[in-house]
């Protein structure tokens, strides 16, 4: 789940919410839209194999 912040950076969120706090897991920050999309390529790639 990728989310634009106000300071214009867009943040990957896991798509569960954390059991123990009840919001979503920051995943990273990230400059650019296609790099966001791609590191959670990677994040579901990793979760998978």
């Amino acid at each position: 789940m990728i989310r634009k912040l106000a300071s214009g950076e867009y943040r990957l969120y896991s798509r569960k919410t954390d059991p123990k706090t009840g919001k979503r897991r920051n995943l990273g920050t990230f400059d650019t839209l296609e790099q966001a999309k791609r590191h959670e390529r990677e994040v579901q790639y990793f979760k998978r194999h």
